[in-house]
């Protein structure tokens, strides 16, 4: 480490989006990244072991219970991974003098819009899981520095299984694609979503950011974009479908769609489109 390093802290280490936490600041930071066998964010004195002998300048947060319908049946493993180890981290930035970055989800809305969300949005989760990501935002706040970014409807990174992953090879395969035709969406690239972080920790006031892709469409908005990019629009068979004629146990919001313009006004975020462009370019 070079003298005069940042020091970073990752928290659920071995995920989609901690990976492009990863890479983007390898390159001129010191990055510790620690998955869940690693470090518990529940366990306050596994935590504060840890972050007293890495002396982090930045906790990064990206562990998380995002099993939904499984969490109706866990609150107890969904509160312990989203909300409670999130107040052990904020405890350890206070103590540590850290920044803490803790990412959310469109979830804590219900869905009942017709136009994106903003940050001064009145919340109304409707799971377990969107309630344990609510209360988790609040503890995230509590820190002296902290920062919660809501994103949604992630995709890329090295091990990814995003629902544009699940697209994009039906359409490499042949195969039907079903796609919602009636949930809108903020589809996010990790990669921006990582280079956004790092922008608002250096130069940004603390505090709620939605971190998502600029724009928004329906899923099957999409998929046609994709087909579009991968040159398949003649061949690609896309079926729409109505979130409606699938059962869930947990429910969605269905318009999930966030603005991000809080956001643009300290770093430039990319449309969907033109990430998703970028993602199928590089695979």
């Amino acid at each position: 480490m070079s003298e005069g390093q940042q020091k970073i802290l990752v928290t659920g280490g071995r995920g989609q989006l901690a990976g492009a936490i990863v890479d983007e600041y390898t390159r001129d930071a010191d990055v510790r990244a620690y998955g869940r066998a690693d470090l518990d964010i529940a366990d306050y004195d596994a935590v504060m072991t840890r972050v007293q002998a890495d002396r982090p300048d930045v906790i990064i947060n990206c562990a998380a219970y995002t099993n939904v319908d499984r969490a109706e049946d866990e609150p107890d493993v969904a509160l312990n991974a989203n909300a409670f180890g999130v107040r052990v981290l904020a405890r350890a930035a206070q103590e540590s003098g850290a920044t803490l970055v803790h990412y959310s989800t469109d979830f804590v809305f219900d869905g009942h819009t017709t136009r994106p969300y903003g940050e001064a949005d009145k919340t109304n989760p409707q799971s377990v899981y969107a309630q344990s990501k609510l209360l988790g935002e609040w503890f995230a706040l509590d820190a002296p520095r902290g920062f919660v970014l809501r994103v949604e409807s992630l995709f890329g990174g090295p091990a990814a299984k995003s629902s544009i992953d699940r697209i994009v090879q039906a359409l490499t395969e042949g195969r039907e694609a079903v796609v919602f035709s009636d949930r809108m969406v903020s589809p996010s690239y990790v990669v921006d979503v990582a280079a956004a972080t790092r922008t608002l920790v250096d130069r940004g006031d603390a505090g709620l950011y939605h971190c998502v892709g600029s724009g928004y469409a329906t899923w099957y908005d999409v998929a046609v974009e994709i087909a579009r990019v991968m040159g398949k629009e003649r061949e690609a068979r896309l079926r729409p479908m109505s979130v409606r004629e699938v059962s869930m146990r947990a429910p969605r919001p269905q318009f999930a769609a966030l603005a991000n313009d809080k956001l643009q006004r300290v770093v430039p975020v990319p449309t969907w489109q033109d990430a998703v462009r970028r993602y199928i370019t590089a695979c």
